[in-house]
């Protein structure tokens, strides 16, 4: 869920927030009402026949055959009574739980047999919270995509409102990215996960019916065994412009540090806010810095207003780079996503990339095309293992050309659905 990012409004920072395993994120302040409502959203598919979105009613929503309707003692047994040990994590929205049931008749099973899930519940008094929850029922429940995460179901039942999503056992990106304990993310990885993100929101983009995700943020992004990336948490995707529009006006809602400067001044919204937002979280993974940071002292408290100086300078990018990769990446493909992020952040939306164009560069750097490289390139060699590409230092093989260069990059690897938990950012009124 999310909060409002308005002039006035307070806003929360991306630093504390806290994200798990679908879960979303808000500050909850307001009582909600349980009563029926009608949302008017729109019908989105690969094969959509219609050139303006359908609305639907949310009776049409919950009757969705490819979902499938839980009571709230099948999550009740599934999670073993919501019990502690079972919490995946905490967000505005409510709390997440690790369940188990049956792959054949999705009934609850008995912890460790038949399929893990992750049970999102709802806090009664969540802000905005039914209409989000039904917002993420219509998309998810009509979107398939490998980089978008799965819906299984929800419970609508009584005041209870939860949503049973696929399990994705590696969390959240933000986890990887800025909490203690996980194995620092290879270079390889980092690319990878960005090019699974940016094809979910390519997918979204390019749909006839746009969607615009809107809620882009590392805690969003969702990881499986294998580090497949996957969106989640659609609660305030937003039907794209049609026709001749070039955006859609609407209230300003979505995670500070993240949301495009001119979504947030004006409420216009297009695909190119998505793209915005996806320039800040490549910068995430450039820098291993939060978006915004209030433990850092002056220009550094905002990632983008302090590393854009140095994004267009070969000599100076190191200074941005996350130290943790210790040095283990390309020089010539952290330039090519720096200079990617660049182009994301402009700040005339017009100017920026489509999220295909990023999609190709990102990739181009996975799998570079075989080139004559400089003396000081040739010291970066792609691993003979699936890790990341690292530095060596000099040796007498830089004068022999290595047979690993004819190889295929190790990371050009083709992203497989599998579910995750994540924790979340708090975001912003």
């Amino acid at each position: 869920m999310g909060n409002c990012l308005g002039p006035s409004a307070q806003v929360d920072n991306a630093q504390t927030s806290q994200n798990t395993s679908g879960a979303s994120k808000v500050s909850s302040k307001n009582g909600q009402s349980t009563s029926p409502s009608s949302l008017t959203v729109s019908t989105f598919s690969k094969k959509s026949v219609d050139s303006l979105p359908t609305p639907r009613s949310e009776g049409e929503i919950l009757a969705s055959p490819n979902l499938k309707s839980f009571s709230f003692n099948e999550l009740k047994n599934a999670t073993r009574n919501f019990r502690p040990d079972s919490l995946l994590g905490e967000g505005g929205f409510g709390y997440v739980f690790k369940g188990w049931i049956d792959e054949q008749t999705f009934a609850a099973a008995r912890p460790g047999s038949g399929m893990v899930v992750a049970v999102k519940k709802l806090k009664p008094e969540g802000y905005q919270g039914h209409k989000e929850w039904l917002t993420e029922v219509n998309y998810l429940g009509q979107l398939y995509h490998p980089n978008l995460v799965k819906l299984i179901g929800y419970c609508l039942d009584g005041d209870y409102r939860l949503l049973v999503y696929e399990f994705m056992p590696k969390g959240s990106l933000e986890n990887h990215l800025f909490r203690r304990g996980p194995q620092p993310l290879s270079w390889a990885i980092r690319i990878k996960v960005a090019i699974g993100a940016a094809r979910g929101l390519s997918f979204l983009h390019d749909a006839e019916s746009q969607v615009i995700y809107r809620d882009f943020k590392a805690s969003n992004i969702l990881l499986d065994a294998d580090f497949n990336a996957k969106l989640s948490d659609f609660g305030l995707a937003k039907a794209g412009p049609t026709g001749d529009r070039t955006h859609v006006s609407t209230q300003v809602i979505g995670t500070q540090g993240y949301a495009a400067p001119e979504y947030v001044a004006t409420g216009r919204l297009s695909a190119k806010s998505d793209v915005y937002s996806f320039g800040v979280v490549l910068l995430e993974l450039l820098s291993g810095r939060r978006a915004l940071d209030k433990t850092k002292v002056g220009l550094e408290q905002n990632l983008v207003d302090w590393a854009k100086p140095y994004l267009g300078d070969k000599r100076k990018l190191f200074r941005i780079m996350d130290t943790k990769l210790e040095g283990q990446y390309p020089q010539k493909g952290a330039f090519m996503a720096a200079s990617l992020a660049l182009q994301c952040l402009n700040l005339e939306a017009k100017a920026r990339p489509r999220m295909a164009e990023v999609l190709a560069t990102l990739e181009q750097i996975q799998a570079p095309k075989e080139t004559k490289y400089s003396q000081s390139e040739q010291q970066t060699l792609p691993s003979p293992v699936r890790s990341s590409p690292m530095r060596s230092h000099p040796s007498p093989l830089r004068s022999h050309p290595s047979p690993m260069r004819n190889r295929p990059s190790p990371l050009n690897l083709t992203p497989r659905g599998s579910p995750l938990p994540s924790r979340r950012s708090p975001r912003v009124r």
